[in-house]
This record gives C-alpha cells, sequence and structure tokens, in this order.
C-alpha cells in the first residue's frame, strides 16, 4: 500500500486492500485507486475499470496475476494501491514475531544450513534463556529440530556449533524479500526502495 505520494506504507491483505477500494470519501471521491504496471509505466485504475480490465487478463494472462473469483467474473487481485487521502511519511517499523523471524532467515536452520519447512524449523535462543538471554532479533534464530535438541541449553560455543550469519534486525520488512523473488511482485520493487531511501529516521 502507498500514501498519496507513492511511498510505500506497509503490505496489506487482498481483503484489505479491496475494502479500501471500495469505501468512500464525504465528497464521494474514492478513498484509494490501483497502481499498475504497464511498460514500464505506473498507471492508476479505479475499481470499476480494473474489474472491466480483468474480464481481458483473465482470457490471456491468467498465470500472471492471483484470482479472486466473483459471481461475474474473476477479478485480478491488485499488488498495488494508493491511498488518496494519507499523505504521511511512512514508519520504519517491523514487528517481532515468528513470521518475520522465519522469513529473516529465509526458513534456514542458522546452525546445519539447510533450508526446511516452517514445521519442520524452531526458534532458538542464541544465548538461552537460562543464562539471561533475550527476546530480541539479536539472540533469536531459526533451528532445525536436530540441531536444536543438539544445542540444548547451550551457547553456540559450547555446543561446538556455529551461525550461518549472525542475527539482526533485518533493515526493511522481511517478507518482502520473499514477495520481491516472485515476479508478479516485482512492481513492488520501486517504492520499497524510495520508502528504505526516504523515510525519516527517528
Amino acid at each position: 500500500m502507498l500514501n498519496a505520494h507513492y511511498l510505500a506504507l506497509r503490505i496489506i491483505s487482498v481483503r484489505r486492500a479491496l475494502s479500501l477500494l471500495f469505501k468512500r470519501l464525504a465528497d464521494e471521491r474514492p478513498a484509494a485507486e490501483i497502481i499498475h504496471v504497464e511498460g514500464g509505466k505506473y498507471v492508476s485504475y479505479d475499481f470499476a475499470d480494473w474489474a472491466e480490465l480483468s474480464t481481458f487478463r483473465a482470457q490471456f494472462e491468467l498465470e500472471r496475476y492471483d484470482w479472486i473469483r466473483t459471481v461475474r467474473s474473476p477479478i485480478a487481485a491488485p499488488k498495488i494501491i494508493r491511498v488518496l487521502s494519507y499523505s504521511r511519511m511512512p514508519r520504519h517499523q517491523i514487528k517481532f514475531n515468528r513470521r518475520n523471524l522465519f522469513a529473516r532467515d529465509e526458513n534456514t536452520c542458522q546452525y546445519c544450513g539447510r533450508k526446511f519447512h516452517t514445521k519442520d524449523l524452531s526458534l532458538d535462543h542464541v544465548i538461552p534463556r537460562s543464562r539471561g538471554g533475550s527476546n530480541t532479533w539479536e539472540n533469536i534464530v531459526c533451528a532445525c529440530l536436530r540441531c536444536n535438541v543438539h544445542k540444548g541449553g547451550r551457547t553456540p560455543d559450547e555446543a561446538h556449533m556455529h551461525l550461518v550469519r549472525r542475527p539482526a534486525k533485518p533493515a526493511r520488512h522481511p517478507m518482502l524479500h520473499v514477495k520481491l523473488s516472485d515476479t508478479r511482485y516485482a512492481s513492488w520493487k520501486h517504492f520499497v526502495n524510495a520508502a528504505y531511501w526516504d523515510v525519516e529516521l527517528t
């Protein structure tokens, strides 16, 4: 989602994006619009025009989009929306949660270096909580079940294990790395980079 000045604010769900597109202000102007990349240029659409265009794309460009099934016809899920009534600069905040930790470490065990399905990974305190280790970006890493059991309540040095990389708070939202690796979300790159460089530091 972008603000009125085309600066990236946050990642939102398709459901939230659609609710913003339908929302109306007091003067009956739309609260948001869809931004789409066409021929290297950014073009804006209101919801009605986007729905009409989706009918054509469903016939010829089906694999390029995620689709929302409706009673009348499928609608291409918008990748970028711009909120017309919001102009504040985005705050660069990243939630400290399990999803973002897994995304930061790319579902890779930080001890053996192998990639696993989420269900086969756990979170490990580099410095165990029993030793005063904290719940911070710098002290929690993804670990496969085998490595986590082997390490137990020891430090990596005590367990003769080495971290693949030193854990740190991500410079930008970890899920962006996952999304930007998918060609369907390539249109995000320009706006994400702009938000990274232009956001006010506090």
